[in-house]
């Protein structure tokens, strides 16, 4: 009969998680949070092996994949579920290189799929709001700076929509950007890699009107090296100042602020493509993702869309 410790594991099986729990230490400088994660980790695999008979020298494929569910049962989160299998990988891959077991059962097993986040998106009714209240403010401001402010403002939102670039790519165009012959323009990106994005009349419209504004605000032709430069000191704008102006923004239109950011324009631009039937590979090279894997966060709007379709011209739909 095999020796049992207190909670009910085998001494064996102690003798082994101690033994793997001093290589982490001694040879990769586990740290003593680290090594307490991997025994509280290990000890409920234990447990689980225990409880139907086995321990680690016994254990096989199957009776890996057997903890992973009674994981999900329990409800632990897919991120948590993988840490345990993580753990437990690299105690089978020790037992393995020591000589205790002939195999490696948790080799081959497939971790738990995490669920990819759909991305926070305004809807186009409320983009156009957004605009709309940037366009009124322009209209509205009660002196030449505060104008040129509004101005600068709507002309950020209309070039960030009409193109989805990143928030980093936007307050970096060079003022070669202002050409009212301009139709789209070359976005160095991540990676230092190019591509080409498109310029809508309105962005180009509100690009012209915030140039103009500020020539005249100046008293000279705008110069510099930025399109969007800061009005104060710095002379760059910053990403955080241009959220935080958007957020103001947002709460003027009747949107609640903490919907509205950068990034979220972003989504709402790609979204919004394929929602009137843009291809997701032109959305990929136009948001700058290297591998579509990335752009298809974006997926369930095309699901929407194909749900949308069948049921308006599917004859069977409507019966």
């Amino acid at each position: 009969m095999t020796a049992k410790s207190k909670g009910g594991r085998s001494l064996a099986g102690m003798h082994h998680l101690e033994a793997f729990l001093e290589m982490m230490s001694a040879e990769r400088g586990a740290s003593p949070h680290t090594l307490s994660s991997y025994r509280r980790d290990l000890e409920d695999y234990a447990d689980f092996l225990v409880g139907h008979g086995l321990d680690f020298e016994r254990a096989a494929l199957a009776d890996v994949r057997a903890y992973l569910v009674d994981l999900e049962v329990r409800g632990f989160a897919a991120s948590s579920a993988a840490r345990r299998l993580s753990a437990l990988r690299q105690l089978h891959r020790f037992l393995f290189a020591e000589g205790v077991r002939g195999d490696d059962p948790s080799g081959i097993v497939e971790g738990p799929k995490r669920k990819v986040p759909i991305p926070k998106v305004l809807s186009e009714a409320e983009v156009d709001r957004l605009l709309e209240t940037a366009e009124g403010a322009v209209s509205l401001a009660k002196t030449p700076a505060a104008q040129l402010r509004a101005a600068r403002l709507a002309a950020l939102l209309e070039t960030l929509y009409a193109s989805g670039m990143r928030v980093s790519e936007l307050v970096a165009l060079p003022a070669s950007a202002a050409r009212a012959d301009l139709r789209a323009l070359m976005v160095r990106g991540k990676g230092n890699k190019e591509r080409m994005v498109p310029l809508t009349a309105r962005a180009r419209e509100a690009i012209s009107r915030y140039v103009a504004l500020r020539a005249e605000h100046e008293g000279k032709a705008p110069s510099g090296q930025w399109l969007f430069p800061s009005f104060g000191e710095s002379g760059t704008l910053t990403r955080q100042a241009f959220a935080r102006d958007l957020k103001e923004l947002a709460a003027a239109a009747g949107i609640a602020s903490a919907r509205v950011s950068p990034h979220v324009l972003r989504h709402a631009f790609a979204s919004h493509l394929l929602q009137n039937g843009a291809d997701l590979r032109i959305v990929q090279q136009l948001l700058g993702h290297a591998d579509i894997s990335t752009t298809q966060i974006y997926t369930h709007v095309l699901e929407e869309r194909l749900r949308a379709l069948v049921a308006e011209h599917h004859p069977l739909a409507k019966s």
